[in-house]
């Protein structure tokens, strides 16, 4: 009897894929078509897919004295000076804060100590200003790291000038008002003040050492006047002037 051959499975499936491989006109096999896709509303159902939930950006908020300066500011102004076009008004470019520390030169941890609470004051990082000569007398050398400055611009400006006004200086003590000689004759004011305590954001308890600083408020005004009169605005606690007084302290 004649021995029957095995089967070969292999052999088997690559018949069957040669058999439904059909040649292209190149030659080559072809694949296989896939089955259409049923269309209608269940079709698109499928093809949509759910959206991520975005996370929407949180709203600015407008600072309150930049809303008083276009609502009530600027006509208290045009009408005051007799502008004729909105943008003669002075407005409030920008607030820089200085603060000197002559003792750094001896300490430089009192600098890390006065930038980082200046930062908490200002919400913004400052950056330190180095010496440009050396003086023996003072020990100073050159390239020495002695004091610091930052400057505020649009919101945190406004933001800054409204807690001065409302929280810093009413707590200073037995105070009577900025004084109102302090113009540069150019539209800026520069404010000095002794202790940076004042700040509600700063703790006593944790404070090692009292350090001052000058705020200077840069304005586009051309005369101290129209500087005066738009800080007065925005409610600087100016001196009452005398009778027997002109502008800024002169006697009339």
């Amino acid at each position: 009897m004649a021995k029957e051959k095995k089967e070969n499975p292999k052999s088997e499936q690559a018949e069957e894929k040669k058999e439904t491989a059909a040649p292209d006109s190149k030659g080559g096999a072809t694949e296989k078509k896939k089955p259409a896709q049923a269309k209608g509303p269940k079709a698109e159902k499928s093809k949509t897919k759910p959206a991520a939930v975005e996370e929407l950006p949180e709203p600015k908020v407008t600072p309150r004295l930049f809303e008083l300066y276009k609502k009530d500011i600027i006509p208290a102004l045009m009408k005051r000076f007799g502008y004729k076009n909105v943008m003669q008004v002075p407005k409030l470019e920008k607030i820089a804060l200085n603060c000197g520390v002559g003792a750094a030169t001896q300490d430089p941890k009192i600098l890390e100590t006065v930038v980082r609470e200046l930062t908490i004051i200002a919400g913004q990082k400052p950056s330190t200003r180095k010496s440009k000569k050396a003086i023996s007398n003072f020990k100073l050398r050159e390239n020495l790291p002695i004091g610091c400055k930052v400057t505020l611009r649009k919101e945190k400006m406004f933001e800054f000038m409204d807690r001065l006004i409302s929280l810093a200086i009413p707590r200073v003590r037995d105070f009577r008002g900025v004084p109102d000689k302090s113009f540069d004759g150019r539209g800026n004011y520069t404010l000095g003040l002794k202790e940076q305590i004042i700040f509600p954001e700063i703790d006593v308890d944790k404070v090692e050492r009292i350090f001052g600083m000058d705020i200077t408020f840069v304005t586009t005004a051309k005369t101290d006047e129209e500087a005066y009169e738009l800080l007065k605005g925005f409610g600087m606690p100016f001196r009452k002037r005398e009778a027997s007084e002109g502008a800024f302290g002169v006697a009339a």
